[in-house]
């Protein structure tokens, strides 16, 4: 027996479940790019120096922490998705 809500929800979303989507990849990419360039700052700005005085283990566990707060709001986006009744 087909589950008609699971076809029928991947088939038609409202205007503001994609709206969301997008908000949600914009952010994940925020917070992965964010902790990128944390720990790279000098391979990207090789002449600037980093703004905050911090040093490189602090930044890279502080990278490390906002890299990892990415995936854990991309997986607990994609399950709320995943289990939405729209």
């Amino acid at each position: 027996m087909i589950d008609r809500r699971n076809t029928d929800n991947k088939e038609k979303k409202s205007l503001l479940e994609r709206f969301l989507l997008i908000l949600g990849f914009l952010f994940f990419m925020l917070y992965f790019v964010l902790g990128m360039g944390i720990i790279f700052w000098e391979k990207f700005y090789p002449s600037k120096e980093f703004p905050l005085d911090m040093e490189m283990k602090y930044r890279v566990a502080f990278g490390l922490l906002l890299i990892v707060y990415a995936f854990y709001r991309a997986t607990r986006f994609y399950t709320k998705a995943k289990n939405s009744q729209y």
